[in-house]
């Protein structure tokens, strides 16, 4: 497999791996049970996504749970921390919009990552139907939940610009994904009774590289945490 996509497969899995964990650690912890359940398997399907992805660069559990910090290329935006439900809720909508527009190209073209894309779009629509369902049910609740979820909104933003930044070896039309991105999220905060965030109408600025291994401080703590099981028993196996 050439350069590109290995790298293209490494950005796209690193993605979904680092938010599959991110929505693991609600586990036993979300707002009412069936919240336990709908991000733990939403959280499912992106480490599906993850291990398809990284297994073709090499071994999935190595490039997991060995890498160091600046070797992982996932986007700023899915590495911030959960917060309040609101935050979440809010990091899932941006990114899951983005995902299921970027492999509905993928899935229509005939690159390596067509067959992928074609069956994680389906999932991914139910991410983003998730995600605009409980973005309308706290932005038009109560006072409270409104300014969290108007809050959380604001906060975030502004790791969006990333999500448009060409990666190598994907050959998408990424200006129209972007356009897309945001006419799509627009739409869903108006109907929620939020306001789309101050700042360019491109889709925000881009806040640091993520994809070239510049992470937030609150990474590197995730992912200690995400291989301290493996790197304290190497070798070890069920």
């Amino acid at each position: 497999m050439s350069t590109t996509v290995n790298a293209a497969a490494l950005a796209l899995g690193d993605d979904a791996l680092v938010l599959s964990h991110r929505l693991g650690e609600w586990a036993g912890h979300a707002p009412v049970l069936e919240e336990d359940v709908a991000l733990a398997n939403i959280a499912l399907d992106l480490l599906g996504q993850a291990r398809v992805l990284l297994s073709l660069v090499g071994d999935e559990d190595e490039l997991a749970y060995l890498r160091e910090e600046r070797a992982f290329r996932n986007l700023q935006l899915v590495e911030q921390p959960n917060g309040d439900f609101a935050h979440t809720i809010a990091r899932q909508l941006y990114f899951s919009v983005y995902q299921r527009l970027l492999y509905g190209q993928l899935a229509v073209g005939d690159s390596e990552f067509a067959g992928l894309a074609a069956k994680a779009v389906k999932e991914v629509a139910y991410h983003q139907d998730h995600a605009e369902h409980w973005t309308a049910r706290l932005g038009d609740g109560t006072a409270e939940s409104h300014e969290r979820m108007q809050r959380a909104c604001d906060a975030l933003w502004r790791f969006t610009g990333e999500l448009f930044q060409p990666v190598e070896g994907i050959d998408i039309d990424w200006q129209a994904l972007q356009s897309s991105w945001l006419e799509s999220v627009s739409a869903v905060l108006e109907r929620s009774t939020l306001t789309v965030p101050d700042g360019p109408r491109s889709g925000g600025w881009a806040a640091g590289a993520g994809r070239q291994g510049l992470h937030t401080e609150s990474f590197g703590r995730m992912l200690a945490e995400m291989q301290h099981l493996h790197r304290s028993h190497p070798g070890a196996s069920w």
